[in-house]
């Protein structure tokens, strides 16, 4: 029987869980799927990622409800990818925030991206018929914004290319907390397809430096301690550096995409086969590594038909 590509055959409900990773921080986590933060202030609330559409999007408000009457004004995009933008119209934010190059992301390649991953992830995508179309910030930023939700402080920052050129992270320096988005994950695997292998470590390295008591990751359950923190900054750093160092390997030599892929598998196989969407993610981290070692230094869009090319390739 022929292997589903990317996440086709998950259609399995995740449990979801909703972790207080600091006074009134939250970290809305479902077993692999794409978390969602949330930064309760005096007034109003923050949310971080959007999940891929508005029915999802109402789980985290339901779980918000839980723990606060507050309003949602504000919405914080750490990167462009589909399954993190989409749902933004069900919060009824005042303001949307992401950084200048997500923008530009959005705007270059964010029509493709959510074909693209439609195909990819069904599951997640159940409702999409809500969605109203692609996900526009109203503010943005360079480098670093101030957001203040009354007293509370809250620091939007850029702190270098990782999971995509215009990754942005959340500082509250209140409570030392961070929220990365797919920076770091947690017992799941990075997706790299569009990201930047090179830049990467030193980007975890900077989020390192801020030594936060707790972070809520891109996928998997909330980091709260200095040991789950620092496991999970090493860990992910090692997942990026094993899937690029083979590669690298591989095409110093001339080697073939298919090659690659072989490399991959055997180094990365034994350490994190049963992370959460491993398989989903392998052929597009392969393929992005792959142009990456021959010095392509921006990714190539996805579309859905690029996507089944490379896995018809990848399967032989």
């Amino acid at each position: 029987m022929a292997k589903a590509f990317a996440s086709q055959g998950d259609m399995e409900e995740k449990k979801i869980s909703f972790t207080e990773v600091g006074e009134g921080l939250y970290a809305f986590t479902a077993e692999g799927d794409p978390n969602t933060g949330v930064i309760i202030g005096d007034d109003s609330v923050m949310i971080v990622e959007a999940q891929a559409t508005p029915r999802l999007a109402r789980k985290v408000i339901e779980c918000v409800r839980s723990v606060t009457d507050k309003p949602i004004s504000h919405l914080v995009l750490t990167h462009y990818h589909a399954v993190r933008v989409l749902g933004a119209s069900a919060y009824g934010a005042r303001e949307v925030i992401m950084s200048d190059t997500t923008r530009a992301q959005v705007a270059e390649r964010g029509q493709e991206d959510w074909d693209s991953e439609f195909g990819r992830f069904p599951r997640l995508f159940q409702g999409h018929e809500e969605i109203p179309g692609l996900t526009w910030p109203t503010t943005t930023f360079s480098d670093q914004m101030t957001v203040y939700l009354g007293n509370r402080r809250v620091d939007i920052m850029h702190l270098g290319r990782a999971h995509t050129a215009g990754d942005a992270v959340i500082w509250v320096p209140d409570q030392e907390v961070m929220f990365t988005g797919d920076i770091v994950e947690y017992h799941s695997a990075c997706y790299c397809g569009d990201g930047h292998f090179g830049d990467w470590p030193e980007t975890l390295a900077n989020i390192a430096a801020f030594e936060p008591r707790a972070i809520a990751p891109g996928r998997g359950d909330a980091l709260v301690g200095e040991k789950m923190v620092t496991e999970a900054l090493e860990n992910t750093a090692d997942f990026v550096r094993s899937t690029f160092k083979p590669v690298e390997r591989v095409v110093a030599r001339g080697g073939t995409l298919k090659e690659a892929w072989d490399a991959v598998r055997e180094a990365c196989d034994p350490k994190f086969a049963d992370y959460a969407i491993y398989e989903h993610c392998l052929p597009f981290n392969v393929a992005r590594a792959y142009d990456e070692a021959r010095g392509i230094d921006t990714p190539r869009v996805w579309t859905a038909e690029r996507d089944r090319e490379m896995w018809d390739a990848l399967q032989g």
